[in-house]
């Protein structure tokens, strides 16, 4: 049997991951604005999380940074409280990360990017943990994305690969801003400048190389090059 997909997050997050393995939180700061809007957080999560987290309940996919529903999935079985999770979830947004080691299925790990703190700040980030803790491994363990089942359609790799998550691209309806706006960078995106960025990364994007076959790599950065300023 193989053991589940599970994550470590180091440097900060580790501090914050031992309180709640305490079953503590971190004081309460998550009720610290207002009353958490839920609906509000998942739309918050969509565009600027969702591109970088597997969440079942949210539908997305993205492999960049941890799968949620793997990295909660047992405390939730254990029944600690939401709130400790909605604390933690809040440190980590407000914190950011250090690397990451994420142990696979395969029983090997991988450094996975660095997190930016503040990506949401205030009332939203308040209400993107909530929402993150109210869904968060509910439904146990999730697989993650098989990038070999993306085919080579350049839309679908550019959504399925977490692409949309981080970048805005009106013809593709994402508002990501983990990373550049594609729309603005326009006509600088040829296809030999998209297609050496997936390779190769950057900052907090991921390298694609090995991930992605070189015919999904080439699909993808025509579809960006061909669609970027058009709505």
């Amino acid at each position: 049997m193989k053991r589940p997909y599970r994550v470590v997050v180091l440097g900060a997050g580790l501090a914050a991951a031992a309180l709640l393995a305490a079953g503590c939180g971190t004081g309460g700061v998550a009720s610290a604005g207002g009353p958490p809007d839920t609906n509000k957080g998942q739309q918050l999560f969509s565009a600027t999380c969702g591109g970088c987290h597997t969440l079942q309940a949210a539908g997305t996919t993205g492999t960049n940074g941890p799968n949620l529903d793997n990295a909660f999935a047992a405390s939730v079985a254990q029944g600690y409280s939401q709130s400790s999770i909605e604390n933690l979830v809040l440190d980590q947004i407000r914190l950011g990360s250090g690397s990451v080691a994420s142990y696979t299925t395969s029983k090997k790990f991988k450094t996975l990017p660095t997190m930016p703190a503040n990506l949401v700040k205030g009332q939203d980030a308040i209400d993107v943990a909530a929402y993150v803790a109210s869904v968060a491994g509910q439904s146990g363990f999730t697989s993650p994305v098989s990038f070999p089942s993306l085919g080579t359609d350049g839309a679908k790799i550019f959504k399925g690969a977490g692409c949309a998550g981080c970048h805005t691209l009106a013809a593709a309806g994402s508002t990501g801003t983990v990373g550049p706006n594609l729309d603005q960078l326009g006509s600088t995106l040829t296809v030999a400048v998209v297609t050496h960025q997936v390779e190769v990364g950057g900052g907090p994007m991921p390298a694609f190389q090995g991930k992605l076959s070189a015919a999904q790599i080439q699909a993808v950065a025509q579809y960006v090059s061909s669609s970027v300023g058009k709505k």
